[in-house]
């Protein structure tokens, strides 16, 4: 028994397109092998309500199948007249030659074999058409926007692709995958796969441009005395210079250091924090009180 397109999709006949396009989105979410991941059955609903969309979306498509001249995999359906005898040959009073028709449709062996061949010998179909482009969402993580990297993703049919991340990806991009979308009708080019991007937050590191802002804390010894500093950067760890008399807020440059662009990354911009001991230090205190310059001329 052939399956029916509109219960795989859980919409009435009478549905518009609009009703079939938010009924497969609203299943799309729900049985999405990324969704349910190690789930069979969700997976094999995914992909009937997929081939439900695919038929259904297509007005000829949808048509035939409406009139029972296609099932739901697109095979023709023989049309008999009824009282039409065997083998397609019409009743009493016919001649031999005489052939089943139905409903003024022609001769009904005629346009089944027409269906399946063309008068020329090739196959004929209802004109080629683009499957329909699918949109998916996906979060990519803080480091891999900033250096580029890659991520694999399912697509709607369960294959899996390994997606390239471009360095300097941001919130709201979107990739555009050549024909990983909906397949054609009628032999034509598969649609695209649309993914818009969101970028997740990093704890240490902030985005301004192709730049990347961070802040670093330094002892005061390490602010007085000026040294070499370890920093970890989005590409992994450097060491960096701070020179002697630094103040909290001063900013240190480390170029090529931020987003990964071509042909030129951008750099990262180091702001100091100097940090007191947690600890109450009275030598420290003492040094201070007693410290000639602790009246500096600070503009405030």
């Amino acid at each position: 028994m052939s399956w029916d397109p509109y219960a795989a999709l859980g919409v009435p006949k009478s549905s518009s397109a609009e009703d079939i396009r938010k009924a497969y989105r609203k299943l799309a979410k729900e049985l999405h092998p990324d969704v349910r991941p190690n789930d069979p059955a969700s997976a094999e609903r995914f992909k009937r309500a997929t081939a439900a969309f695919n038929m259904l979306m297509d007005e000829q498509l949808r048509g035939r199948f409406d009139r029972g001249e296609i099932d739901a995999d697109g095979n023709e359906r023989p049309q008999f007249q009824p009282g039409a005898g065997f083998g397609g040959f019409a009743g009493a009073g016919a001649g031999a030659g005489a052939r089943a028709r139905g409903g003024g449709r022609g001769d009904v062996f005629e346009d089944l074999f027409d269906g399946l061949f063309s008068r020329g010998g090739g196959a004929r179909g209802f004109g080629q058409q683009r499957g329909e482009d699918v949109r998916y969402r996906m979060e990519v993580d803080f480091l891999d926007a900033v250096n580029g990297g890659k991520r694999r993703v399912t697509m709607s049919d369960g294959r899996t692709l390994d997606l390239a991340i471009p360095a300097g990806l941001t919130s709201g991009q979107t990739l555009r995958l050549k024909s990983q979308g909906l397949p054609g009708v009628g032999g034509g080019p598969s649609g695209d796969a649309l993914v818009e991007i969101t970028v997740g937050d990093h704890p240490q590191f902030r985005r301004d441009g192709d730049d990347i802002r961070m802040d670093l804390k330094i002892s005061l010894a390490e602010a007085v005395e000026g040294g070499r500093v370890p920093v970890n950067t989005p590409s992994g760890m450097v060491t960096m210079s701070v020179p002697a008399g630094s103040s909290s807020g001063d900013l240190l440059k480390l170029r090529a250091k931020g987003v990964q662009t071509r042909p030129t990354a951008g750099d990262l911009l180091v702001r100091l924090m100097i940090v007191l001991p947690r600890k109450e230090d009275q030598e420290l205190r003492e040094f201070v009180r007693t410290w000639p310059g602790r009246k500096s001329d600070i503009q405030r």
